[in-house]
């Protein structure tokens, strides 16, 4: 199953944007030395525009970069990289990541120690999915598959290299991964055998930083439609030892037909909002739990806010056009979305200088007075210059009486 199937022949992505970069790399690295692999190649048989561009090659991870370097090539390097195999380099203005060919030497369900090998299926045995062991020859195009991966993806079908519980038992993220890519390649039903291995095994989340677990459920529910992989989740319990706050996906498969319906493209985090129960306080727990940067906090927490029929202006004023979006969509009201998207907020046209320019005096009656005429601005809903002007007038007035 190793030979390479001609039938099935990978070409250079189109955007790959510098192909005399990439052809010097592949010659630098030597002729049966260097193969694409991985989502390269999975994508590209799928018509897909790869999101990343990976090499894998026979020579140790130095002699990679002397190679690289020797051909011109920006090459960038880390310690952990080196020490993994892996160097970048550039090319087309996108880093191709180059990754000597490895072995599993220890595993602990979060890191591997890895020594480094030159048989091409040992390399393959040691990734997840049939999917993401393919390699393709760049001179031919000509496919590699050790464990029946074509197959599968003819089919849309994404199973695990060997047995689903030792895979899992190497990197614990396999299995919220085994849901992300069976919901961006599989069909309606998962793997059995994968989905078994996935329910036995959902404890292990436990384990991993909960960054982890934000970073691919993130990347799971920012698929196209993750709402099958989701149920399947929910009825196996996967999420239930990370989040068990989340029972449902009713309101996710309500957003996914509001975001259908108002053209708007899937996020993740927007689509985490979904699955969250009501209640202010879930979205704060939630995101402290999963260590989100303090931007998706504050977006997470946004979103799970219904915003009213009269407040969407205010609330893209207040919170930005993205998060009301978000809060529209959410609230099933995606022709309120659409229309607000791509738009501008309201500006607050005045600062304190202009205010003392007209007499105020300066100190904190300024940031105060400041403050009640944007609260009155937002209150009259935005209005233009003219009423802007009037209330301005009236509460300088006010503040000069007061100040008798």
């Amino acid at each position: 199953m190793g030979e390479p199937a001609n039938a099935r022949a990978v070409p250079v992505p189109p955007d790959v944007g510098d192909t005399d970069a990439l052809a010097r790399l592949i010659a630098a690295l030597g002729p049966g030395r260097a193969r694409y692999i991985g989502g390269w190649v999975r994508d590209t048989l799928l018509g897909l525009a790869p999101q990343d561009l990976d090499v894998a090659t026979t020579l140790p991870p130095q002699a990679a970069r002397a190679a690289a370097e020797a051909a011109r090539l920006q090459v960038w390097t880390s310690t952990s990289g080196l020490a993994h195999g892996t160097i970048g380099v550039v090319v087309g203005g996108r880093t191709v990541e180059v990754t000597t060919l490895r072995r599993d030497v220890a595993t602990n369900g979060r890191h591997a120690e890895v020594a480094f090998t030159d048989d091409w299926r040992e390399d393959a045995a040691r990734r997840d999915f049939t999917i993401n062991a393919l390699s393709a020859d760049p001179a031919s195009g000509a496919v590699h598959d050790h464990f029946g991966g074509l197959p599968d993806l003819a089919r849309g079908h994404v199973r695990f290299i060997g047995d689903p519980e030792r895979r899992i038992a190497e990197d614990h993220l396999r299995v919220l991964r085994f849901f992300r890519f069976h919901a961006r390649f599989g069909g309606d039903a998962p793997d059995a055998e994968g989905y078994a291995a996935c329910v036995a095994r959902a404890r292990d989340l436990m384990a991993l930083s909960r960054e982890r677990i934000a970073g691919e459920l993130l990347k799971l529910l920012a698929v196209a439609d993750p709402l099958n992989a989701v149920r399947a989740m929910l009825a196996g319990g996967i999420l239930t030892p990370v989040l068990p706050e989340i029972v449902s996906a009713d309101r996710l498969a309500a957003l996914l037909a509001s975001e259908r319906e108002a053209g708007i493209a899937p996020d993740g985090l927007r689509r985490l909002a979904a699955l969250l129960p009501a209640g202010a306080e879930i979205p704060v727990r939630i995101a402290s739990r999963l260590r989100l940067s303090k931007a998706n906090q504050l977006r997470l927490i946004t979103d799970a806010a219904p915003v009213g029929e009269q407040d969407a202006v205010a609330s893209a004023y207040l919170h930005g056009v993205p998060a009301t979006v978000d809060r529209l969509l959410l609230g099933g009201r995606p022709s309120d979305a659409r229309r607000l998207a791509g738009s501008e907020p309201p500006r607050f046209p005045l600062r304190g200088g202009m205010l003392i320019a007209r007499g105020l005096a300066p100190g904190p009656q300024v940031a105060a007075t400041l403050k009640r005429i944007e609260a009155r601005w937002m209150g009259s809903g935005f209005p233009d210059d003219a009423a802007l002007e009037a209330i301005v007038s009236e509460e300088l007035a006010c503040q000069a009486r007061e100040t008798r």
